[in-house]
């Protein structure tokens, strides 16, 4: 299934009394590069994450979002720091012996005194929040290849079609190509006539040097290798796993066969259908771009 590297996912859900929500994005990039965003107090589950994508995705400049509500999940444990609180009360003991203060010492007077009251949150699971995170990031990353095979799919169709269109270039170039040796054989013997007028033409020259020519415009052997680059191409739009490295190499064979035909064939419709051809592979080529 071919993917596109562009794409956006998302995933949530309330495991162990957190909200978390995970987010992907990715754009076009040559090899993988990964960014995590979350919360620092999670940062130790970050390098189980970045394992889970590199699994799931090879390329891509991707952006990973996390969100998380715990208030729900925080429990809290009070208790008294007994030898601040015994510290306080000694001491306003004394201030009312010394001073003859009336007592009026109350658990709420002792309380509103910094550290007497220690407020402690129970240590979180690392391995259960892992698990969790993981757990949400697969929904975001099962939306977010579904959404990248969409638009593969749509690269695909355009790349096959590109392909059909270069095809029947190519056929029109295998036709026009033996009439320019014809072409060139009339030519040639025009101007030999004209220049010789009644002297007797030599018909062998006429053929040798046709035969010189044709040998120098032939373009068998590249529109072979084209088709048969057409056909390595169709075979790799059927791989199911990343294409783009292996498209982007092959485009540029066809590129190199293109300008051989270029370079050898003086026709001038046969030109137009080269330039065409070189239009489609670079557009083809566009395509490849956004390919994982």
């Amino acid at each position: 299934m071919i993917r596109s590297m562009t794409g956006y996912g998302r995933g949530e859900a309330v495991l162990h009394q957190r909200a978390i929500t995970v987010e992907v994005r990715s754009v076009n990039n040559r090899y993988l590069d990964c960014t995590i965003k979350m919360p620092r107090v999670y940062s130790f589950a970050e390098d189980a994450i970045k394992t889970r994508i590199q699994h799931m995705i090879s390329r891509g400049k991707v952006d990973v979002f996390f969100t998380v509500d715990s208030s729900k999940a925080d429990e809290v444990t009070v208790t008294v720091n007994r030898p601040v609180a015994d510290g306080y009360y000694r001491a306003l003991t004394e201030l009312m012996d010394t001073y003859h203060l009336r007592d009026d010492i109350s658990a709420a007077l002792l309380s509103r005194f910094p550290d007497v009251l220690l407020v402690e949150k129970s240590q979180a699971d690392a391995e259960e929040i892992t698990a969790d995170f993981l757990s949400v990031l697969d929904l975001a990353l099962s939306d977010f290849n579904a959404m990248r095979e969409r638009e593969g799919e749509k690269l695909a169709a355009d790349v096959r079609s590109r392909a059909d269109a270069i095809a029947r270039h190519i056929t029109f170039v295998e036709k026009q190509s033996p009439q320019t040796v014809v072409d060139y054989r009339t030519r040639l013997e025009g101007k030999m006539r004209e220049v010789l007028q009644n002297t007797q033409i030599d018909e062998n020259r006429i053929l040798t040097e046709a035969a010189i020519f044709a040998d120098k415009v032939a373009v068998d052997e590249e529109t072979v290798r084209l088709r048969s680059h057409l056909a390595q191409m169709e075979e790799i739009l059927k791989i199911d796993g990343p294409v783009g490295r292996k498209l982007d190499f092959l485009i540029q064979e066809f590129n190199r066969e293109a300008n051989t035909i270029g370079s050898k064939c003086n026709d001038i419709e046969i030109t137009k259908h080269v330039i065409e051809i070189k239009a489609e592979i670079e557009k083809i080529r566009e395509q490849i771009q956004n390919m994982e």
